[in-house]
C-alpha cells in the first residue's frame, strides 16, 4: 500500500510588485493622515473588516482595492511585526529635497523653536527606524541625513518606524558639513554626540534652535560632521559598557531637550 503524500503547504498571495507593506492601525492611520492613497489593502478574514471600518472606507475612497486574507497570509507576509489585521500597499516613500528643509527654516513660524534630528552614518534599517519612532514621539520637526551612508526609506524601516516615516519629515542632503553649516547661519545650534566629549548632554543648552547629531554605532560621527558641530556632549556612562545603541541613545537625547523646553512636543 502505497504512503499518502502529506498536501503541500499552501502558499498565500504574493506581495504587489514594487510597493511597499505598511503594517499595524497607526502605521496604516498615518498614511492615510498624511493623504497617501495605499494602492491595496489587506484585511484580516472575520472581525477585522469591522473593527477597522473607518479605515477600509478612507482607503476605499482614496482608490485602495480591499481584499480580505487568513490569518496565516498576513502573520507571513509581516514577519512577526505586529500587523492588526491591516497591511496597506503603498509606493516606496521619498525623501525630503534639502532645498524644502531650507526653506522651512526661512520661513519658520512654529510657535516652539526647531528641534532637528542629524543621522550621520545611521545604515541599519532598523536603528534607522527606532530614531524616526523616537523623533516622532518626541516631536522632533525633522530629521537630516545624508545622500550617501544611509539607510533607504524602505519597508523594513516603515515597519520599525511604526508609522513615523510616514509623519516625520526626512530631508536628504548631499554634504552633511555644509548642511550643518548652513543649519548655524539659519540660527540653529549645532549639538553632535561623542564619547570623548568632556561636557554632559545633561548639561547642554537644547531648548533653543537645536539639530540634535548622532553618529554611527562604532565610528561615531565623521570628521568633518564633528568639526562643524558648534558643541559635542556626551551620555555620562556608569557601567561597563561603552556606548549605547544609537536609536537608544537619540530617544535620550531627544527628550532632554523635550523635558528642557517644559515637557511638551509638537507634531511634525
Amino acid at each position: 500500500m502505497k504512503a499518502k503524500k502529506k498536501p503541500a503547504p499552501r502558499r498565500g498571495p504574493r506581495m504587489p510588485n514594487g510597493l511597499d507593506a505598511v503594517y499595524g492601525v497607526h502605521a496604516v492611520r498615518a498614511l492615510l493622515d498624511r493623504g497617501e492613497a495605499p494602492r491595496e489593502l489587506w484585511l484580516q478574514e472575520g472581525e477585522a473588516g469591522g473593527r477597522l471600518a473607518e479605515l477600509v472606507d478612507l482607503a476605499r475612497a482614496r482608490g485602495a482595492r480591499v481584499s480580505a486574507h487568513p490569518r496565516d497570509d498576513l502573520d507571513r507576509l509581516a514577519q512577526g511585526a505586529a500587523h492588526q489585521g491591516i497591511v496597506a500597499f503603498c509606493p516606496p516613500l521619498a525623501f525630503e529635497a534639502e532645498a524644502a528643509l531650507w526653506h522651512r527654516l526661512q520661513g519658520w513660524s512654529n510657535t516652539e523653536a526647531p528641534l532637528l534630528l542629524v543621522l550621520d552614518g545611521v545604515t541599519d534599517v532598523h536603528n534607522f527606524g527606532a530614531c524616526l519612532r523616537s523623533a516622532d514621539a518626541a516631536g522632533a520637526h525633522g530629521v537630516v541625513v545624508p545622500k550617501d551612508k544611509s539607510a533607504p526609506l524602505n519597508a523594513t524601516v516603515r515597519k520599525v518606524a511604526c508609522g513615523a516615516a510616514e509623519s516625520v519629515p526626512v530631508y536628504q542632503v548631499t554634504n552633511l558639513a555644509r548642511a550643518l553649516g548652513k543649519l548655524k547661519e539659519l540660527g540653529v545650534w549645532v549639538t553632535g554626540t561623542a564619547g570623548e566629549a568632556e561636557a554632559s548632554l545633561f548639561e547642554a543648552d537644547l531648548a533653543g534652535s537645536t539639530a540634535l547629531v548622532m553618529g554611527a554605532e562604532g565610528k561615531g560621527m565623521r570628521r568633518l560632521t564633528r568639526e562643524a558641530c558648534d558643541q559635542l556632549v556626551k551620555l555620562p556612562m556608569a557601567g561597563s559598557v561603552s556606548s549605547l545603541n544609537v536609536s537608544v541613545a537619540t530617544g535620550i537625547g531627544l527628550f532632554e531637550a523635550v523635558r528642557q523646553r517644559g515637557g511638551s512636543t509638537s507634531s511634525a
